[in-house]
């Protein structure tokens, strides 16, 4: 099998305090060949002016792992089934609440894939929806989470 490494960083500012839960949430994800991301905690979990808005967030990017993943494995199935895509985009929401457990989780992520194929090389309905269930069942990070996934799939008409 594989191994996947995230390096997370963060330092205090010297200025900063901390065991009163005042400095900031800023830091840094450091991928593969030094691909620094800039991430902070959500707005809506902290104070503001403890965040940065611009920054990615944990809970951005667990949905984004899940649209991303759901997304190659639907390129790659549907390459093979002899369909040309022109255009994917998913604009994926997660849904904070309590889990059934009652801690605080990401208990539902709904994907809502956008696709254009190529005119003379799309499926039917059926077919499409199909793409997208095959898809889900070979995206090892939805195997990973106890997140309920949705998929609300539209093929896009324009050319």
């Amino acid at each position: 099998m594989s191994t996947h490494q995230a390096k997370i960083t963060w330092q205090r500012k010297t200025e900063a305090s901390f065991v009163d839960q005042n400095y900031s949430r800023k830091h840094q994800w450091i991928f593969n060949e030094g691909l620094t991301v800039p991430a902070a905690a959500s707005a809506e979990v902290v104070p503001e002016h403890l965040t940065d808005g611009h920054a990615l967030d944990p809970e951005e990017a667990f949905v984004a792992s899940l649209a991303s993943c759901h997304m190659l494995w639907f390129l790659s199935i549907a390459a093979d089934a002899g369909y040309v895509i022109n255009r994917y985009s998913d604009e994926a929401e997660g849904q904070m609440g309590k889990n059934k457990e009652g801690k605080l989780a990401i208990t539902n992520v709904t994907l809502q894939p956008s696709v254009r194929f190529q005119e003379n090389k799309k499926p039917d309905a059926k077919t499409f929806e199909s793409l997208h269930h095959r898809a889900h069942e070979r995206c090892y990070i939805a195997h990973s989470v106890k997140t309920e996934i949705s998929i609300n799939a539209n093929m896009d008409r324009s050319s």
